[in-house]
């Protein structure tokens, strides 16, 4: 199981902040209905929390998503970002 936090694809935020990849890849305030969104059309299995607050932001409720996933963490984050991108455009 690896989570994805919307804040590991958050453009806008800085490595320290949470961001896991490059800004090449990486989409301006993704949502967790935009990351489910992606891993619906991706085709993998996966479980919506909501009420998940991420560590470096305590305080606010962001959500996350648990996926099934045999490779990196990296790898599913960057096919991830690259498929809202496609859904954006």
């Amino acid at each position: 199981m690896i989570t994805i936090w919307p804040q590991y694809l958050n453009k806008d935020l800085t490595l320290s902040e949470g961001r896991k990849i490059s800004k090449e890849y990486a989409v301006s305030n993704p949502t967790l209905s935009e990351i489910e969104r992606a891993l619906k059309r991706l085709g993998f299995t996966y479980s919506v929390q909501k009420e998940r607050s991420y560590p470096g932001k305590w305080y606010e409720k962001s959500g996350r998503v648990l996926v099934e996933y045999e490779n990196t963490k990296l790898e599913l984050i960057k096919e991830v970002s690259l498929k809202i991108k496609e859904i954006r455009n």
